[in-house]
């Protein structure tokens, strides 16, 4: 059976996205049917209450871990059914769940994603991988990226050093080079704080191409704070999340900054500083790229590409569709990509990358 299921839902909480693939061939990745789902309102709200607020009662974490697991089950079963697909010809689903709270630095490490992939695999009749990210961070890995694995096994050229940008919630860089080993690490806010700040300001999910922030001027003194928080100047392998990249971390910079701003101040700024820290970073570990391909949310969002092009101006900005893929379906694609490398036996994670102490099979397997 050469068919994957890809599920992912990302950090910005703009929906869940559900990717079928055939991997058959080493290097085939081809893209049967995509689909991105709108949370559910309830869903929605109960996700975003707990991210914003850790604390909170078992009984809520485990009714919210097996309501998402339900809506998942239901819009695979969606597309299949859209694709005249029978459960049957899928392998396996890979499944990333979604990040409740992701601490590979603590005393404990962990990394916690909700989506109970025994519901999805009772619903679906399918196989489901999924807890990717725990296995790395016992092996003394971040737990994140996981993407570069497959933005390095499909994207690498060898006649050309590129970097890999996925703008999703958090950004995270992949550095693909022949001449070091691959490098990946994510880079800093990406929509995140755009997205809050919006919905924050003018009750909208997020800031449509970038309009508003185009409306307004960046603040050279709050980026300039802004880039001296320690996350920005820590060395790799480094990841993050919403846990601390949030509305705190913003209400505390506007604090300090003892200066009041208008709303789209604040959002052209913040759109820079996703921009300078994606820019620094690959100016930073590897200079000598040629073309930087995005993908995730962000390509849609054209101020921040301008900005991208303008703090990159001899390096070509460009979309993964350029490479095969679009921008929109690469992250569930990888998590399609990495159940099969689990089900074949085969490591999904690079020690370059997490800080693995070696490289490992991820993922725990849930039979139909």
């Amino acid at each position: 059976m050469p068919y994957y299921i890809g599920v992912m839902s990302g950090t910005s909480l703009d929906g869940i996205d559900v990717a079928i693939v055939d991997f058959t061939g080493i290097l085939n990745c081809q893209l049967i049917a995509a689909k991105t789902f709108p949370f559910p309102v309830d869903l929605y709200q109960q996700l975003q209450t707990l991210i914003k607020n850790p604390k909170c009662h078992l009984e809520e974490v485990g009714h919210l871990n097996v309501a998402l697991g339900q809506f998942i089950g239901e819009i695979v079963q969606e597309v299949l059914d859209e694709q005249k697909i029978s459960p049957s010809m899928i392998s396996a689903i890979g499944s990333h769940g979604h990040t409740l709270f992701h601490s590979p630095n603590g005393l404990k490490p962990f990394s916690l994603q909700i989506g109970d992939p025994n519901v999805i695999a009772e619903l679906t009749g399918i196989t489901t991988v999924a807890d990717f990210r725990q296995r790395d961070i016992a092996a003394g890995g971040q737990g994140a990226p996981l993407v570069p694995a497959f933005h390095a096994h499909f994207f690498a050229d060898p006649a050309q050093p590129r970097a890999i940008i996925n703008i999703g919630g958090i950004a995270n860089i992949t550095l693909l080079d022949k001449k070091q080993p691959i490098l990946g690490f994510d880079t800093g806010p990406g929509n995140g704080l755009l997205d809050a700040w919006s919905l924050l300001q003018k009750n909208k999910p997020y800031d449509e191409n970038g309009n508003w922030a185009a409306s307004g001027h960046y603040h050279q003194g709050l980026l300039s704070q802004m880039l001296m928080d320690p996350y920005f100047h820590e060395p790799i392998p480094k990841s993050t999340g919403r846990e601390y990249f949030n509305l705190k971390w913003l209400e505390a910079q506007l604090n300090n900054l003892r200066e009041k701003l208008i709303a789209a101040d604040v959002q052209a700024t913040l759109l820079e500083l996703t921009a300078h820290t994606i820019s620094l970073d690959i100016l930073h570990y590897c200079n000598n790229v040629e073309a930087v391909y995005i993908c995730g949310g962000g390509v849609h969002n054209h101020h921040l590409i301008e900005s991208l092009r303008r703090l990159l101006e001899n390096k070509s900005i460009l979309s993964t569709e350029q490479l095969g893929l679009h921008p929109d379906w690469v992250e569930a694609t990888a998590f399609a990509w990495l159940a099969h490398l689990t089900l074949n036996g085969q490591t999904g994670n690079l020690p370059s990358v997490t800080g693995a102490r070696r490289a490992v099979v991820l993922g725990a397997v849930y039979s139909a």
